[in-house]
């Protein structure tokens, strides 16, 4: 397994390049967003593969 499934605060916040809170918000915003889907979610982590897709890093 070389990519991980989930995505931290942390590693959020160095890939945009924002701070540690502008982090927190987009992960809470992302994380309702699949709630609202019927997904489980994980505080303070994002799935790796819904992040891709929302920030346009998707590999299709």
């Amino acid at each position: 397994m070389d990519e991980k499934t989930f995505l931290t605060v942390d590693e959020v916040a160095e890939l945009l390049s924002v701070s540690k809170s502008k982090a927190y918000e987009i992960v809470r915003q992302l994380n309702k967003e699949l709630k609202a889907k019927g997904f489980i979610t994980v505080a303070a982590r994002v799935s790796r593969a819904y992040f891709d897709e929302r920030m346009c890093y998707s590999k299709k």
